[in-house]
């Protein structure tokens, strides 16, 4: 089992960055790494994943402004945040796919707004 926690969420300006960070209880190694959102009142949306084996994917609405990584020596995933809209306003979870099953973390709370 490889529990995730997030953190690094916060307010911040339009236009402005954040970076979350996904801390996982264990190794990360061969583990693919997820970045969720869900907004107030809407369904849970994929954003951005990071395969086992590096290879990067991103949904269209932040292709070229968020970055994915991780950093496997930490244990820790990361998702960069820049040119933030109000739109991106959500609470956002990491997910593990794992050979021994899924894990989400709690959610850390993004607010874009002036």
């Amino acid at each position: 089992q490889v529990q995730p926690v997030e953190s690094g969420g916060g307010l911040v300006q339009p236009g402005g960055s954040l970076k979350l960070s996904c801390a996982a209880s264990g190794s990360i190694v061969g583990i693919s790494m997820s970045w969720y959102r869900q907004a107030p009142g809407k369904q849970r949306e994929w954003v951005a994943t990071i395969t086992s084996g590096g290879t990067t994917i991103y949904a269209q609405s932040v292709r070229g402004r968020f970055t994915v990584s991780t950093e496997n020596a930490k244990n820790t995933g990361f998702l960069q945040m820049n040119s933030l809209k109000p739109e991106d306003t959500a609470v956002y979870y990491c997910h593990l796919n794992t050979r021994l099953g899924d894990y989400w973390g709690q959610g850390t709370q993004v607010t874009v707004s002036s």
